[in-house]
């Protein structure tokens, strides 16, 4: 492997995992308060597992097609043109959706710094459209730029974490996590939330389009891309849910309450300090991988080059009407991400299994010498070999585990069983 090929698949694993953890990880505790902590580490594990399986079945459809292709021109090509429609319903409502919240988030808090820091007291659409115009500049250049800018964001995030970690550690109590669950249903109620968290299965094209058809790296890249978060989640939990015991968490309704109280438990202002900037970098990491799925997704659909020009109409494409969203309608956005959970489970577990279904029907009835494939892009000859373990059975379990979430969603929407975090 070249250095130059070893640094896009370093920087690749950082893209994924930078999706991955965003500031909703600072709400898992949360979300998981009623668990207790063995059934909340399980339960990640499991959803990671889920996801990391999914993903991979990305890339066996990825192999067969062209480094360039993004969800749109697979669910054509594989599921026809109502595929492609559902696939695109749910790609941009979730990521418009998302960006729409990054958007509003960083914008308040980039006006916030401005105003403690600097001393300037700006309108609060100042900072918003800044936050964005920044992002999207940096999009905009390409995947390289996303990467480099990604690398130092995520340099910076490992540091605030450190941080959060060192002043947690010490004061966690064995006897916190070892708590048996208060609740019992709240397991079904977690699954939405913790699910989320494991979501970056709509910036697999970019990174399949920056790296190339490299199957092993890519499966490199999507196995510790996607661990590293695991790792940092069952970490966060150890510590929040170390040092708070379970009444505590219970009666910690909101984000802010929940960070209070550590705060006032440690008596050190520096927890709040680090979660707060930790909560900024997740921000616009998760921000920046988001979006560049977004843009390859909008640049395939508009048909658009990579000429400046093409890129630019791109771009305002991608950011303009979740920034709208967030200066206009803000309350739009709130609901929308309800749906989150449902759209992600559209895009990262019953379009994965029903492209790859289809796929395998289309190899099974090809005549034998039929199999290999040419990329139009490099003209390599390379047979597809590359198959997820599991058979139908997997496909089946997974798509059951999908249906499950959904309900659990929209039982929490009726106020059938409680919602969490």
């Amino acid at each position: 492997m070249t250095s130059m090929s070893m640094s896009k698949t370093f920087g690749s694993t950082l893209i994924i995992a930078g999706t991955t953890i965003g500031a909703g990880m600072l709400a898992l505790p949360l979300a998981s308060a009623g668990l207790g902590f063995t059934a909340a580490t399980l339960t990640m594990m499991g959803i990671w597992a889920l996801m990391i399986y999914t993903a991979l079945l990305m890339l066996e459809v990825h192999q067969h097609a062209d480094k360039n292709a993004t969800l749109h021109t697979l669910a054509h090509q594989l599921l026809g043109r109502k595929g492609q429609v559902i696939a695109s319903f749910a790609m941009m409502f979730l990521f418009y959706a998302l960006c729409a919240a990054y958007i509003a988030g960083g914008g308040s808090q980039l006006n916030d710094k401005l105003t403690n820091w600097m001393g300037l007291s700006l309108a609060p659409q100042v900072g918003t459209v800044g936050f964005t115009v920044i992002i999207a500049i940096v999009v905009s250049i390409g995947t390289h730029s996303v990467d480099m800018v990604n690398r130092v964001l995520f340099s910076l995030k490992v540091i605030a974490l450190a941080v959060m970690f060192v002043l947690l550690m010490p004061h966690v109590q064995a006897v916190n996590l070892v708590e048996m669950p208060i609740q019992k249903g709240l397991i079904i109620s977690a699954l939405p939330v913790i699910f989320t968290s494991f979501g970056f299965h709509g910036s697999i094209p970019s990174i399949v389009r920056y790296v190339g058809l490299d199957i092993k790296a890519l499966r490199k890249i999507m196995v510790i891309g996607s661990a590293t978060p695991l790792m940092v989640y069952i970490l966060w939990q150890v510590a929040s849910q170390g040092v708070l015991g379970q009444p505590d968490l219970m009666a910690s309704t909101t984000l802010g309450s929940f960070i209070a109280t550590l705060s006032n438990i440690l008596h050190n202002p520096l927890v709040s300090q680090s979660v707060s900037v930790f909560a900024d970098l997740a921000l616009a990491t998760s921000f920046l991988g988001v979006s560049l799925g977004l843009f390859d997704f909008i640049s395939d659909i508009l048909n658009r080059n990579n000429q400046v020009k093409g890129r630019m109409q791109t771009a305002l494409v991608t950011f303009v009407p979740p920034l709208c969203f967030a200066l206009f309608y803000p309350q739009g956005f709130i609901m929308a991400l309800g749906y989150a959970a449902i759209a992600l489970v559209i895009l990262a577990i019953f379009l994965p299994v029903a492209m790859v279904r289809a796929q395998r029907k289309q190899i099974n009835t090809l005549p034998v010498g039929q199999e290999t494939h040419t990329t139009t892009t490099d003209k390599e000859i390379k047979t597809a070999t590359y198959q997820v373990r599991g058979g139908t059975p997997a496909l089946i379990t997974v798509t059951s585990i999908g249906i499950l979430i959904i309900s659990a969603q929209l039982l929490q929407m009726i106020g059938v069983i409680p919602s969490v975090g």
